[in-house]
């Protein structure tokens, strides 16, 4: 069985935590940022710069959590912990799958804002 895209529980929790309006906005905030830290890995990947790589990975991985989108921060997890690969082709598909789980999640956040 595959993982939730959300786990509904850990958002239920952030939810009765901090209210569902502020929640709303955070999606919004994170709607808006992730395409930029997805952008920024492959940008960073390019120039081979290790650094804003694991930055750029481990923000994504933080903010995933926050939402209970945890195969997303898993992945960016790995990204950031293993850094760049001297396989580009590797790279390049893990960069790919984690934009595929990115418009999952965002699909079911949209849902979730809306609900």
């Amino acid at each position: 069985m595959a993982e939730p895209t959300i786990d509904l529980v850990a958002f239920a929790e952030l939810q009765q935590a901090a209210g569902a309006e502020f929640i709303s906005e955070l999606i919004d905030t994170f709607l808006e940022e992730a395409p930029t830290m997805l952008d920024e890995l492959r940008d960073a990947s390019a120039a081979r710069d290790a650094e804003r790589f694991r930055r750029a990975a481990h923000s994504l991985k933080s903010n995933a959590n926050t939402f209970g989108a945890f195969t997303l921060g898993a992945m960016a997890r790995d990204l950031e912990m293993k850094g760049l690969s001297s396989d580009d082709g590797a790279e390049t598909a893990a960069l790919d799958a984690l934009t595929s789980e990115y418009s999952r999640v965002a699909s079911a956040l949209k849902a979730l804002r809306h609900a």
